[in-house]
This record gives C-alpha cells, structure tokens and sequence, in this order.
C-alpha cells in the first residue's frame, strides 16, 4: 500500500539576516547587532534541514507544514539545504505582528496545488497568525487533500489569560472546517436539490488540521470548541435524512458541525512526553504540535486514510543531546544570541494510506 509521509514542525524563528525596514516582521532582536549574523542563520538552515532529512527514516517527508518563517525566502533557503529537493512552497506574508508565518510545503512529484492558497487572518486586538488553507490533489489516485496549518495564539502572558485567545481561533478554524464539509445552504432552494449520496460526500472529504496550537488536546479550544477528540464516537455516523424525507431538512442541515479526530493522543498521560518543554509549568512536556483529521480522512472514505498507529514525536539525539526529553532551541547570553539551536519544538510525523 502506497503511504504519504506527513510532517509538522514550529522551527522557531526561523529569520534571515538581513534588516529591511519595509519588512513587515519586527525582528529587531534578529540583527546582527543581537548576535543574529549570516553565519548564525546559515547554522540554524542546515540544523533544521538536518533533521528534516531524517524524517521518515531518511525518506523525508511528502508533506511539511511549518510555522516561525519570516518569509518565503527563508523557506527557498531551508529546501535548498535539503537533498534532492522537488519542494513547492505555498507561503503568504501574514499580518501577524511579528512578521510569522504558516507555510505548506509539498513535493512536487506527489502532489499537485488544485487552487490559489488562502491565508485566513484572525483579528483579535490585533491580527494573529493565519490558518493557512492548501488546496491538493494526489497524482498517483487523484485523491483531494485540504490542509489547515495553524499556529494559534501563544501562552506567553499565561496559560488561562491567553486562552480565550486561542478559543476564538478555534471557533474560526471550525467554521473554516464546516465550510469545506457542507454544502452551501442555497442548494436546498434550487429546483434539483443534492442527494443524499452527494450530502455524504461532502461530509466525508478529506481535512488534516497540522500545527502549533498553543494548548494541548484535553483543552477546551481543542475539544469544546474545534470539536476535536482523541476518541472516535462523534466520528461514526454519516449525515442521515430527517422524518422520512430524501435528505436532511435544511434546518436540521445547517445545525450540523463537524467533528474531527486528534492524532496526539497516545502521547498524553506519558511522563515527560511532549513536542515542548516548558520550565514554569507543572507538566514541563506539552503536547501543543498535533496533528488533527476529518471522519472521511480517519475512516478511509474517498482514497486516503489516517494511519492512527504511525504518528511519531520525532525526537533525534541530535536535537537533545544528553536529554531527549528536551529540544534544544535558541541560546542567549546577556541579550546577544550565541547559539541558533535547532527549535524549542520537537516536528511530529505521521503517513496517510492510499486506499
């Protein structure tokens, strides 16, 4: 059976050298003038791209989602480090305040972009990062895949402060989710209404959800208000007619929210298991990097399927070395950057089946 390997990784800041006072991004900290010189990024490009090389034992992956870019040029500079490179990048310079980005990159030679990407800006008293919606198709099957990366709004002034930040987000990620598994509710008015058939259809695309959320999957934003589960009962059923009729009434329809999977549950409960390590907290491992699937994708419905068991937090000694358990990020010495490190995140990895 054919597999597309999956990945996911926050690289962390992952900023050129160079100080371009029309560049949206503040990366005033990323000078030159911090520590932050040509040869520090140069170091940083070829540890990320040493780890990427490893995924998937060597393979590396079909699909990348990242996030921390500044801009496409850095990620032109990462797949050039990388060895044979067929990566198409999908990238948007966001509004976010920082200048960071959501990127999608996929190999050319497995996937082909079937529309125009969409950045989808969050506002809250100011612009988030975007949900990034990439629109593919498989070569090999013709299987349509969309991906959601998401970077959701930080922790930074608190865990419970920041959190009906990250709510808000999720309750957009949702609706951007539901759009994509509804039809539009117009065709229940036109003179040849959908069919049942067709209804399902639609219910049981294909949706993987990829990033850093910012909160683990036991979170309300996660649970309550994406609607996503570690477990698999609001995933079984298709969407059924209502009191004998052909297909749903349009009011019973359009009260219809999507539930999805959560790939990242087999890594709760785990002591010192997480893609994050955070000193301040009581668990210092998170599990904020996951890794989310629509019904249609979990159950294998239309040619690609979820690989429940494959999902792997892609720990290289590399990354931590002498201790797993952390990745080794960005160093600072009295202000001035020292060590670019690889990224304070661990990537997750994980494979679709073509069935």
């Amino acid at each position: 059976m054919s597999q597309i390997k999956v990945a996911f990784w926050n690289v962390e800041n992952l900023f050129d050298a160079t100080t371009d006072p029309s560049d949206i991004a503040l990366d005033f900290e990323f000078t030159p003038a911090h520590g932050w010189t040509e040869e520090m990024y140069q170091k940083k490009l070829i540890n990320l791209a040493q780890v990427v090389a490893q995924m998937h034992n060597g393979l590396m992956p079909d699909l990348l989602g990242v996030c921390e870019v500044e801009n496409k040029k850095v990620l032109e500079d990462l797949t050039a480090n990388l060895p044979g490179n067929d990566y198409a990048i999908a990238h948007h310079e966001s509004s976010d305040k920082r200048g960071i980005d959501t990127s999608l990159l996929f190999r050319t030679s497995v996937f082909d972009l079937t529309a125009e990407p969409i950045p989808h800006v969050i506002h809250l008293r100011y612009p988030t990062r975007d949900i990034y919606e990439v629109h593919l198709k498989v070569k090999s099957n013709n299987a349509e895949l969309v991906v959601f990366v998401n970077h959701w709004p930080s922790r930074m002034n608190g865990t419970y402060e920041t959190e009906p930040f990250r709510i808000t987000v999720a309750e957009h990620a949702g609706r951007l989710v539901d759009n994509i598994l509804k039809l539009p509710r117009t065709g229940w008015t036109d003179p040849v209404k959908p069919t049942l058939a067709e209804i399902n259809a639609q219910w049981n695309r294909n949706v993987l959800l990829m990033g850093d959320f910012n909160d683990e999957p036991y979170c309300r934003s996660i649970v309550d208000y994406l609607q996503a589960s570690t477990g698999i009962d609001r995933l079984e059923e298709d969407i059924k007619t209502s009191n004998g009729t052909a297909i749903p009434a349009l009011s019973d329809y359009l009260k219809k929210e999507a539930y999805l999977f959560n790939g990242m549950g087999t890594f709760l409960g785990r002591p010192d298991e997480g893609t994050h390590y955070y000193s301040d907290a009581t668990n210092t491992m998170n599990v904020l990097d996951q890794f989310i699937v629509s019904k249609g994708l979990y159950f294998g419905k239309q040619q690609l399927k979820w690989k429940a068991d494959a999902v792997q937090i892609f720990k290289q000694a590399v990354m931590a070395p002498g201790d797993k358990k952390r990745p080794k990020g960005l160093v600072r010495k009295n202000g001035m950057i020292t060590d670019p490190g690889f990224s304070d995140h661990f990537p997750i990895t994980g494979v679709l089946d073509m069935v």
